[in-house]
């Protein structure tokens, strides 16, 4: 299952490399932008991922989703914590989300598990 990991982050990296290797000024502001919004602020880091997450599941967007869940990990959410999180996102964007809350899970759990 770990092997869902590392296929996103690998084709992530790729082709965030094509798109920034094209010097375009307005993409480039634009990963900047992003990347300072989830620094630590009057929010901590672990609370913007979890509102980037929440976000993500209600848009609908399965590699948001996976980004979002690979960095929570990478800041220590508990289990319980995500899973307070799907109900959430599943409150916020109803039950049409909840396709995406199993592959969440499932993405979680290929988290954990290349951890062991």
């Amino acid at each position: 299952m770990a092997e869902i990991v590392n296929e996103f982050n690998e084709y992530r990296e790729k082709m965030n490399e094509v798109i920034l290797g094209k010097n375009n000024l307005v993409m480039k502001r634009l990963w900047n932008l992003d990347t300072n919004t989830y620094e630590a602020g009057a929010l901590d880091k672990k609370t913007k991922e979890l509102l980037g997450l929440v976000a993500s599941m209600v848009l609908r967007c399965d590699d948001c989703i996976k980004y979002h869940l690979g960095k929570s990990f990478e800041l220590n959410v508990s289990t319980e914590e995500l899973y307070e999180v799907f109900a959430v996102a599943n409150i916020v964007g109803g039950t049409i989300v909840i396709p995406h809350t199993r592959r969440a899970a499932e993405y979680w759990e290929a988290l954990n598990e290349k951890a062991i």
